[in-house]
């Protein structure tokens, strides 16, 4: 049989790319039944392309996946700075998650073959869920591959998407996969009896262009964000009274949010912006959240600024309700502290019609 030609094979190919996400109101109670808001952030993405091939093949990265070193420094450099995973596993744990979920629900897959290969640029460690990216990117090559995007329902996707990290032992929840599956601005209510009936929540998307102006700080040497919740979750299991309480008037942040969002009502979303942290601190302790995280919040404060983590600690999203200069002032203190600061880019929403046919009415 003759050989398929490389512009053959280019004609072929299928890319996805998905974008990072921020979490505005309401995070971290999508693990506890809660509510949240959060949008795609156009700043930063991840891209996967499939191309058909003989056999099938998970494609390191030359720089994420980094198995060559000019020494044991070098190494050890590396690792301290990048940690020990790159994107590899990733791939393989959703290419097997989505074999299992189309074998349990009669999708048939056709026998053919791929290569899958990945890139990022969104910063790790930073709570802006770059893991999830590159799973949900790679997610969207496989149901086009195999025809079968009008099989899977846009609502379950992000349950796939999470289960494949759980594989791997990263702690998160839905809210990140959903913002990502759906893209744009999104309002989530992760009801109790909702999730245990239909296992996803109930997902509203948003106009984008109701959001005001807002602004993304980071660290480059962040914290690890998968850290962040363990204390918290186990005190809730355990019904601690506290933590309960806490988490859902957290929830109801986002069911606030909505409101002062659709109406423009910024006065009150800055409110609850900080509000948001200030909960988040007063469960999880200074300790867990680490000085660092702690400080990037407190920089946009002390200009008179409304802030909170974008997930977990590494980046914080931002408004500042009286415009361009007190945006100037908080450049200034940015810069001063060692932060990076971007104005934040809302991606709208990338679901096609194929998509949509899917949806629950």
């Amino acid at each position: 049989m003759d050989e398929e030609s490389p512009s053959s094979r280019k004609s072929n190919e299928i890319e996805h790319k998905v974008y990072a996400r921020v979490g505005l109101l309401g995070n971290p109670s999508d693990v506890y039944y809660g509510r949240t808001i959060s949008f795609s952030l156009a700043n930063f993405w991840a891209t996967v392309k499939l191309q058909p091939s003989h056999h099938l093949i998970i494609t390191p990265h030359p720089t994420h996946d980094l198995v060559q070193f000019s020494g044991l420094d070098h190494l050890v450099n590396r690792l301290q700075s990048e940690g020990y995973y790159g994107g590899v596993r990733l791939l393989m744990s959703i290419c097997k998650v989505f074999y299992n979920y189309c074998n349990e629900n009669n999708i048939e897959l056709s026998k053919e073959n791929f290569t899958l290969s990945y890139d990022t640029n969104i910063p790790r460690q930073t709570g802006l869920s770059g893991s999830s990216a590159i799973v949900c990117a790679a997610l969207n090559c496989l149901l086009d591959f195999y025809k079968v995007r009008h099989l899977v329902k846009v609502e379950i996707r992000p349950d796939l998407i999470l289960s494949a990290e759980k594989e791997l032992g990263i702690i998160a929840g839905l809210q990140d996969r959903v913002a990502q599956v759906y893209g744009g601005l999104v309002y989530m209510d992760f009801n109790k009896d909702h999730m245990e009936k239909l296992g996803h929540g109930v997902y509203t998307p948003m106009d984008i262009s109701l959001l005001p102006p807002l602004q993304l700080i980071y660290a480059e040497n962040p914290s690890d964000s998968g850290k962040v919740h363990s204390t918290v979750r186990k005190r809730w299991l355990d019904g601690d009274e506290f933590i309960v309480s806490s988490m859902v008037e957290v929830a109801d942040l986002a069911l606030q949010g909505q409101t002062a969002i659709l109406e423009k009502d910024y006065s009150k979303l800055a409110d609850l912006m900080n509000r948001n942290f200030d909960l988040r601190r007063i469960m999880f302790g200074d300790d867990a959240l680490g000085s660092l995280n702690i400080e990037m919040v407190e920089v946009a404060r002390r200009v008179g600024a409304a802030s909170k983590f974008t997930g977990s600690g590494g980046a914080v999203v931002v408004f500042c309700p009286d415009g361009p200069s007190q945006v100037k002032l908080l450049e200034d203190a940015c810069k001063e502290a060692g932060f990076v600061i971007q104005p934040v880019k809302v991606v709208p929403s990338y679901l096609n019609e194929d998509d949509l046919i899917t949806l629950s009415s």
